[in-house]
């Protein structure tokens, strides 16, 4: 497998504080792999910046020649407002903006995708439904409707099996499992060990700073756990901010348009 993303000595900060340090490594196309590590380890803050919405401290991210549409993103749950006045079928139809464009209306091909998505994810007959009624699980399943419309080479997925019944986490780990078989980059944030083990092959652990990055077999040792563990609590909360060169806090959201 050729590269795809490569970190290189990486640091991203959030609210003027260091929030990874250092990060040196590669995703190579068509992996699976899995963002591990304690409490506070900075994992959500990594997908963030991978995906675009934070800019680097300091070192950087190559994205070759991937553009903003390639990525298909899924922050935690807790980071999207489900009182929002909108359907089911609205919200899937919305993984369909890279063809309609931001004011572009959507085509017959597309609603016709978005039911797809839904029969895939089990949910027919949720279209009319509004996403406030929904349970956890079946938000969740609508999510990753939207995320199969999009159509994306690289899957960043934070924590997307939190919170939900256990049947539904079966059925969207063989949607990620899916798309990894289809050749898709798939990069997840996990906290369930088991499940890193027994599904994703490659691990990055991570304190704040790199632990290890390779095999999980290997990645995911004792040894390294109970070093990830360490490096978390002695992290200091009170560090200095690292700040780019143009003096900008970079733990706010990008005041750029992310790498095309």
């Amino acid at each position: 497998m050729s590269d795809l993303i490569r970190l290189d000595n990486l640091t991203v900060t959030y609210e003027r504080h260091p929030a990874v340090h250092h990060i040196s490594g590669t995703f190579r196309t068509g992996s699976l792999t899995a963002i591990a590590g304690p409490n506070g380890a900075g994992k959500s803050t990594l997908l963030k910046a991978i995906v675009g919405e934070l800019r680097p401290a300091g070192g950087s991210i190559d994205r070759g020649a991937l553009t903003r549409n390639d990525f298909g993103y899924l922050p935690q749950a807790a980071d999207i407002n489900r009182r929002f006045p909108i359907s089911v079928a609205d919200t899937i139809m919305l993984g369909a903006w890279k063809n309609s464009g931001a004011f572009g209306r959507f085509s017959r091909e597309d609603a016709e995708r978005a039911r797809e998505a839904l029969s895939v994810v089990g949910l027919s007959g949720f279209e009319n439904r509004h996403i406030g009624s929904l349970s956890a699980g079946q938000f969740q399943r609508v999510l990753f409707a939207r995320l199969l419309l999009q159509d994306a080479r690289v899957i960043l997925l934070d924590e997307p099996f939190t919170a939900i019944d256990q049947r539904t986490t079966r059925d969207l780990l063989d949607l990620v499992l899916r798309w990894n078989k289809e050749g898709r980059t798939v990069i997840a944030v996990l906290h369930d060990f088991d499940q890193v083990r027994a599904h994703f092959p490659e691990t990055m652990l991570i304190a704040r700073e790199l632990v290890g990055w390779g095999p999980t077999q290997n990645i995911m040792s004792s040894t390294n756990l109970i070093k990830a563990r360490a490096m978390a609590e002695r992290w200091d909360e009170e560090a200095e901010a690292c700040l780019p060169e143009d003096g900008l806090a970079e733990g706010d959201l990008a005041k750029r348009e992310p790498a095309e």
